[in-house]
């Protein structure tokens, strides 16, 4: 990223944290935004949580949607995966969630300075924990949930990748990158974010995107001796996994639980 990007990022995050941020009601509420990266305009939501359910500075969990949501209408990417899921619970889902938009035909390994500049600012304007900041994403957000993590592991607590992979031969565009001279990528991945929890979900069915490289994973995991991993696979699911991975409520009890005490402060 050029300096002069980094420049523009910085303060269009400074503008957004100069703004009153909207006072949390009884209710959690979305909040469309936008933001200016090299010279295009990305637009984002945001899902504060009620005033009750998230006392002091909330957790923040930035979500990767799939393919099907790219777009530019801010609407798609919080209508399948972790957006109805917390809509469904607005008075008492007790985290910030952050929902980029990938634009048509692109690739969250295209989007990681977008989709972080986005995280910033609305940790800064809705009071977000960078202690605990947390990654999802499903499908190609699962992709892209790998990348982000590998990029910038210092940022989150924990990732959540759904139906996701590393490698893709049907769609070699969405591969994450930084892994084609790797022997093993599986194992690449796993001794670089081996200090970081990892959930894994798949569902045993999918005929898109192959249980086997989530199984990879956690063997993978497993093999470098990762503090906490977990891999849950669903028997009956085919590609959609989220539904059933979102709806584990053991899943929400482990992610608040954990912290990042060398996240990057957010000035």
């Amino acid at each position: 990223m050029r300096l002069g990007t980094l420049g523009g990022l910085m303060l269009a995050a400074m503008l957004a944290g100069c703004a009153s941020a909207p006072q949390r009601g009884e209710r959690g509420e979305f909040f469309e935004r936008e933001l200016a990266v090299d010279g295009r305009v990305h637009r984002y939501q945001v899902f504060v949580p009620a005033r009750a359910a998230a006392p002091g500075k909330a957790p923040v969990v930035l979500f990767l949607h799939g393919s099907g949501e790219r777009g530019d209408d801010n609407r798609r990417q919080v209508a399948v995966g972790l957006g109805p899921y917390v809509r469904s619970r607005a008075e008492d889902f007790p985290a910030i969630v952050v929902f980029p938009q990938a634009p048509e035909d692109s690739e969250w390994n295209q989007l990681a300075d977008v989709a972080f500049a986005q995280l910033d600012a609305a940790t800064r304007e809705f009071g977000g924990d960078p202690d605990r900041t947390y990654l999802t994403g499903l499908s190609m957000g699962g992709y892209g949930a790998w990348e982000l993590a590998l990029r910038q592991s210092y940022r989150f607590a924990a990732v959540v990748p759904v139906c996701g992979g590393l490698v893709h031969p049907r769609r070699p565009s969405m591969a994450v990158t930084g892994l084609a001279d790797e022997v093993d990528p599986y194992a690449a991945v796993a001794q670089r974010l081996r200090g970081m929890p990892v959930w894994i979900f798949h569902g045993a069915q999918d005929d898109l995107v192959p249980p086997e490289y989530s199984r990879r994973l956690d063997a993978a995991f497993r093999a470098a001796g990762a503090a906490d991993v977990r891999y849950t696979e669903f028997p009956d699911a085919n590609h959609n996994s989220w539904d059933p991975a979102y709806a584990t409520p053991e899943l929400w009890a482990w992610l608040f639980a954990q912290r990042q005490p060398n996240a990057m402060r957010l000035k």
